[in-house]
């Protein structure tokens, strides 16, 4: 459970970043920080197509890709949600 925990927060970190700043060096520096911090729990995907890529070449079980999806759309939901609203 802890894996898809992670696997959420860094993706509403990393797609929040993309979203305030637009800054390349902010986004570059906070994926690099999302992957350091996430690696050991979960793998540090923090993107669907990497989840699918990781699964095809077998270092995640093919029974872990929807978890692992559904975080990472739903941190990515919830990352425009919360920049919708609290924009300033």
């Amino acid at each position: 459970m802890y894996k898809y925990l992670a696997e959420f927060s860094g993706t509403l970190f990393f797609i929040y970043i993309i979203l305030a700043t637009g800054n390349p060096l902010a986004i570059g520096a906070a994926l690099a920080l999302v992957i350091l911090l996430t690696a050991n729990i979960s793998g540090g995907h923090i993107n669907p197509a990497v989840t699918i890529a990781m699964a095809s070449y077998g270092k995640i079980d093919t029974s872990e890709i929807i978890p692992y999806v559904l975080s990472q759309i739903i941190g990515g939901l919830v990352a425009l949600e919360l920049f919708r609203r609290y924009q300033l």
